[in-house]
Protein backbone atom coordinates (compact mmCIF):
# COMPACT_ATOMS: atom_id res chain seq x y z
CA UNK A 1 0.00 0.00 0.00
CA UNK A 2 2.45 2.44 0.99
CA UNK A 3 3.91 2.49 -2.68
CA UNK A 4 0.40 3.04 -4.27
CA UNK A 5 0.46 6.02 -1.94
CA UNK A 6 4.17 7.11 -2.81
CA UNK A 7 3.90 6.65 -6.59
CA UNK A 8 0.48 8.38 -6.31
CA UNK A 9 2.15 11.65 -4.29
CA UNK A 10 5.08 11.25 -6.68
CA UNK A 11 3.17 11.86 -9.66
CA UNK A 12 0.75 14.16 -8.71
CA UNK A 13 3.06 16.36 -6.66
CA UNK A 14 5.00 17.17 -10.33
CA UNK A 15 1.88 17.40 -11.95
CA UNK A 16 0.26 20.00 -9.59
CA UNK A 17 3.98 22.10 -10.31
CA UNK A 18 4.05 21.60 -14.07
CA UNK A 19 0.52 23.67 -13.52
CA UNK A 20 1.92 26.12 -11.33
CA UNK A 21 4.99 26.68 -13.44
CA UNK A 22 3.42 26.22 -17.13
CA UNK A 23 1.55 29.21 -17.57
CA UNK A 24 3.60 31.23 -14.87
CA UNK A 25 4.69 33.68 -17.44
CA UNK A 26 1.36 34.24 -19.03
CA UNK A 27 -0.34 37.54 -18.25
CA UNK A 28 -3.70 35.44 -16.89
CA UNK A 29 -1.24 33.39 -14.44
CA UNK A 30 -1.16 29.94 -13.46
CA UNK A 31 -4.20 27.67 -13.30
CA UNK A 32 -4.44 27.85 -9.77
CA UNK A 33 -7.57 25.93 -9.47
CA UNK A 34 -6.16 22.55 -11.19
CA UNK A 35 -2.97 23.17 -9.12
CA UNK A 36 -4.76 22.80 -6.14
CA UNK A 37 -6.85 20.39 -6.65
CA UNK A 38 -4.01 18.51 -7.64
CA UNK A 39 -1.79 19.58 -4.55
CA UNK A 40 -4.40 18.40 -2.25
CA UNK A 41 -4.96 14.83 -3.53
CA UNK A 42 -0.95 14.34 -3.65
CA UNK A 43 -0.43 16.16 0.12
CA UNK A 44 -3.51 13.18 0.97
CA UNK A 45 -1.54 10.62 -0.68
CA UNK A 46 1.70 11.63 0.89
CA UNK A 47 -0.37 11.40 4.11
CA UNK A 48 -0.78 7.96 3.53
CA UNK A 49 2.38 7.05 2.67
CA UNK A 50 4.20 8.71 6.15
CA UNK A 51 0.99 6.65 8.34
CA UNK A 52 2.58 3.54 5.94
CA UNK A 53 5.57 4.02 7.20
CA UNK A 54 6.26 5.99 10.34
CA UNK A 55 3.77 4.24 12.09
CA UNK A 56 5.40 0.20 12.43
CA UNK A 57 4.60 -2.47 14.61
CA UNK A 58 7.09 -1.89 17.45
CA UNK A 59 6.78 1.99 17.57
CA UNK A 60 7.19 4.72 15.00
CA UNK A 61 10.31 3.98 12.40
CA UNK A 62 11.92 7.82 12.72
CA UNK A 63 14.69 7.49 10.11
CA UNK A 64 16.41 10.74 8.41
CA UNK A 65 14.31 9.95 5.76
CA UNK A 66 11.20 9.72 6.94
CA UNK A 67 11.34 12.73 9.35
CA UNK A 68 12.31 14.88 6.36
CA UNK A 69 9.83 13.42 4.60
CA UNK A 70 6.81 14.48 7.42
CA UNK A 71 8.77 17.79 7.73
CA UNK A 72 7.81 17.99 3.56
CA UNK A 73 4.41 17.58 3.80
CA UNK A 74 3.95 20.29 7.11
CA UNK A 75 5.62 22.96 5.02
CA UNK A 76 3.48 21.44 2.05
CA UNK A 77 0.12 21.61 3.58
CA UNK A 78 1.29 24.90 5.37
CA UNK A 79 1.81 26.99 2.66
CA UNK A 80 -1.33 25.30 0.69
CA UNK A 81 -3.39 26.30 2.86
CA UNK A 82 -1.44 29.64 3.50
CA UNK A 83 -1.93 30.20 -0.41
CA UNK A 84 -5.75 30.78 -0.02
CA UNK A 85 -4.76 33.95 1.91
CA UNK A 86 -1.34 35.38 0.46
CA UNK A 87 -0.48 34.20 -3.07
CA UNK A 88 2.42 32.55 -2.56
CA UNK A 89 2.56 30.56 -6.11
CA UNK A 90 6.16 31.14 -6.93
CA UNK A 91 7.12 29.02 -3.82
CA UNK A 92 4.46 26.30 -4.73
CA UNK A 93 6.34 24.53 -7.13
CA UNK A 94 9.65 24.50 -5.47
CA UNK A 95 7.29 23.05 -2.39
CA UNK A 96 5.99 20.02 -4.62
CA UNK A 97 9.23 18.64 -5.95
CA UNK A 98 11.53 19.16 -3.26
CA UNK A 99 8.01 16.83 -1.24
CA UNK A 100 8.28 14.61 -4.31
CA UNK A 101 12.26 14.02 -3.76
CA UNK A 102 11.74 13.24 0.12
CA UNK A 103 8.57 10.62 -0.39
CA UNK A 104 10.72 9.36 -3.51
CA UNK A 105 13.95 9.17 -1.12
CA UNK A 106 11.77 7.69 1.76
CA UNK A 107 10.29 5.11 -0.31
CA UNK A 108 13.18 3.81 -2.08
CA UNK A 109 16.56 4.16 0.31
CA UNK A 110 16.67 1.73 3.20
CA UNK A 111 16.60 3.43 6.07
CA UNK A 112 15.32 2.54 10.13
CA UNK A 113 15.31 4.04 13.49
CA UNK A 114 12.45 2.67 15.32
CA UNK A 115 11.44 3.95 18.46
CA UNK A 116 8.36 4.10 20.85
CA UNK A 117 7.79 7.72 21.23
CA UNK A 118 4.38 7.29 23.43
CA UNK A 119 6.54 5.85 26.51
CA UNK A 120 8.47 8.81 26.46
CA UNK A 121 6.13 11.75 27.21
CA UNK A 122 8.78 14.26 27.08
CA UNK A 123 10.78 13.33 24.32
CA UNK A 124 7.22 13.63 22.32
CA UNK A 125 6.97 17.65 23.47
CA UNK A 126 10.72 17.64 22.36
CA UNK A 127 10.15 16.56 18.81
CA UNK A 128 6.95 18.12 18.10
CA UNK A 129 8.67 21.32 19.08
CA UNK A 130 11.75 21.29 17.38
CA UNK A 131 10.06 20.03 14.07
CA UNK A 132 7.38 22.86 14.21
CA UNK A 133 10.13 25.40 15.34
CA UNK A 134 11.74 23.76 11.87
CA UNK A 135 8.94 23.95 9.24
CA UNK A 136 8.39 27.33 10.33
CA UNK A 137 11.61 28.48 10.25
CA UNK A 138 11.95 27.14 6.46
CA UNK A 139 8.84 28.41 5.49
CA UNK A 140 10.59 31.63 6.58
CA UNK A 141 13.35 30.70 4.60
CA UNK A 142 11.28 29.95 1.33
CA UNK A 143 10.07 33.42 1.89
CA UNK A 144 13.19 35.22 2.05
CA UNK A 145 13.85 33.72 -1.29
CA UNK A 146 10.71 34.89 -2.72
CA UNK A 147 11.35 38.25 -1.29
CA UNK A 148 15.07 38.32 -3.07
CA UNK A 149 13.46 37.48 -6.04
CA UNK A 150 10.48 40.15 -6.40
CA UNK A 151 13.35 42.38 -5.24
CA UNK A 152 15.44 41.42 -7.71
CA UNK A 153 12.78 41.57 -10.23
CA UNK A 154 11.52 44.99 -9.36
CA UNK A 155 15.04 46.01 -10.02
CA UNK A 156 14.84 44.77 -12.96
CA UNK A 157 11.82 46.27 -14.06
CA UNK A 158 10.19 42.70 -15.61
CA UNK A 159 7.28 43.99 -15.35
CA UNK A 160 5.66 41.05 -17.53
CA UNK A 161 6.46 38.52 -14.80
CA UNK A 162 5.05 40.62 -11.57
CA UNK A 163 1.03 39.82 -12.11
CA UNK A 164 -1.15 38.83 -9.60
CA UNK A 165 0.49 35.72 -8.60
CA UNK A 166 3.18 37.50 -7.10
CA UNK A 167 2.44 38.91 -3.86
CA UNK A 168 3.98 42.61 -2.86
CA UNK A 169 6.92 43.11 -1.57
CA UNK A 170 5.92 44.74 1.64
CA UNK A 171 3.30 41.70 2.29
CA UNK A 172 5.85 39.03 2.15
CA UNK A 173 8.75 40.83 3.78
CA UNK A 174 6.04 41.11 6.71
CA UNK A 175 4.82 37.17 6.59
CA UNK A 176 8.63 36.57 6.81
CA UNK A 177 9.15 38.62 10.03
CA UNK A 178 6.14 37.05 11.81
CA UNK A 179 7.44 33.63 10.66
CA UNK A 180 11.01 34.14 12.26
CA UNK A 181 9.16 35.29 15.21
CA UNK A 182 7.15 32.38 15.68
CA UNK A 183 9.66 30.08 14.64
CA UNK A 184 12.70 31.32 17.27
CA UNK A 185 10.06 31.36 19.58
CA UNK A 186 9.35 27.57 19.28
CA UNK A 187 13.49 27.09 18.78
CA UNK A 188 14.00 28.76 22.22
CA UNK A 189 11.28 26.61 23.78
CA UNK A 190 11.92 23.47 22.27
CA UNK A 191 15.60 23.34 23.30
CA UNK A 192 14.54 24.43 26.73
CA UNK A 193 12.35 21.53 26.80
CA UNK A 194 15.37 19.41 25.64
CA UNK A 195 17.53 20.27 28.73
CA UNK A 196 14.19 19.83 30.84
CA UNK A 197 12.96 16.50 29.69
CA UNK A 198 16.09 14.63 28.12
CA UNK A 199 19.49 13.94 29.53
CA UNK A 200 21.72 13.43 26.71
CA UNK A 201 21.42 16.76 25.37
CA UNK A 202 25.52 17.57 25.78
CA UNK A 203 26.34 14.00 25.30
CA UNK A 204 28.61 12.73 22.86
CA UNK A 205 26.02 11.65 20.31
CA UNK A 206 23.94 14.77 21.12
CA UNK A 207 26.22 18.01 21.65
CA UNK A 208 27.22 18.52 18.21
CA UNK A 209 22.90 18.63 17.85
CA UNK A 210 22.13 21.30 20.13
CA UNK A 211 25.45 23.46 19.69
CA UNK A 212 24.53 23.74 16.05
CA UNK A 213 20.90 23.95 17.01
CA UNK A 214 21.86 26.87 19.60
CA UNK A 215 24.17 28.70 16.88
CA UNK A 216 20.99 28.98 14.83
CA UNK A 217 19.15 30.31 17.57
CA UNK A 218 21.62 32.91 17.93
CA UNK A 219 21.67 33.81 13.85
CA UNK A 220 17.74 34.24 14.14
CA UNK A 221 17.82 36.21 17.59
CA UNK A 222 20.30 38.40 16.46
CA UNK A 223 18.30 38.89 13.01
CA UNK A 224 15.66 39.68 15.15
CA UNK A 225 17.05 42.01 16.96
CA UNK A 226 18.98 43.84 14.44
CA UNK A 227 15.35 44.19 12.32
CA UNK A 228 14.18 45.99 15.78
CA UNK A 229 17.03 48.04 16.54
CA UNK A 230 18.24 48.59 13.43
CA UNK A 231 15.91 48.07 11.01
CA UNK A 232 17.52 45.49 9.12
CA UNK A 233 15.98 44.52 5.90
CA UNK A 234 16.30 42.66 2.30
CA UNK A 235 19.90 41.03 2.21
CA UNK A 236 21.10 40.78 5.53
CA UNK A 237 17.41 39.63 6.33
CA UNK A 238 18.08 37.27 3.81
CA UNK A 239 21.51 36.01 3.92
CA UNK A 240 20.91 35.59 8.18
CA UNK A 241 17.96 33.54 7.73
CA UNK A 242 19.51 31.24 4.72
CA UNK A 243 22.36 30.80 7.30
CA UNK A 244 20.14 30.13 10.44
CA UNK A 245 18.39 27.63 8.33
CA UNK A 246 21.85 26.34 7.26
CA UNK A 247 22.56 25.33 10.86
CA UNK A 248 19.25 24.26 11.81
CA UNK A 249 19.58 21.77 9.16
CA UNK A 250 22.78 19.97 9.90
CA UNK A 251 21.71 19.79 13.16
CA UNK A 252 18.78 18.19 12.84
CA UNK A 253 19.52 15.95 9.84
CA UNK A 254 23.36 16.05 9.56
CA UNK A 255 24.66 13.11 11.90
CA UNK A 256 21.32 11.02 10.84
CA UNK A 257 22.29 11.32 7.35
CA UNK A 258 25.53 10.33 7.98
CA UNK A 259 24.46 7.34 10.37
CA UNK A 260 21.59 5.85 8.56
CA UNK A 261 22.41 6.30 4.63
CA UNK A 262 26.35 6.86 4.79
CA UNK A 263 27.38 4.55 6.26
Amino acid sequence: MSTLFAVCAIVLYFLAAAVLIGKFVHSEGPNKKLGFILASVSILAHLGFLLETIWVAPGQDMSVTNVLSLVAWIICTAMVAFATIMPNIILLPVVFVFSAFTVAVAWLVPASNVMDIQLLPGLVVHITLSLLAYCILVMAFLYAIQMSYITYKLKEKAGVLLHSSLPPLMAVESILFKLLVVGTLLLLISLGSGFVFLDDMLSTSHAHKTVLSLIALGVFSTLLIGQKLKGWRGKQVIVLTIVGVMFLSLAYFGSKLVREILL
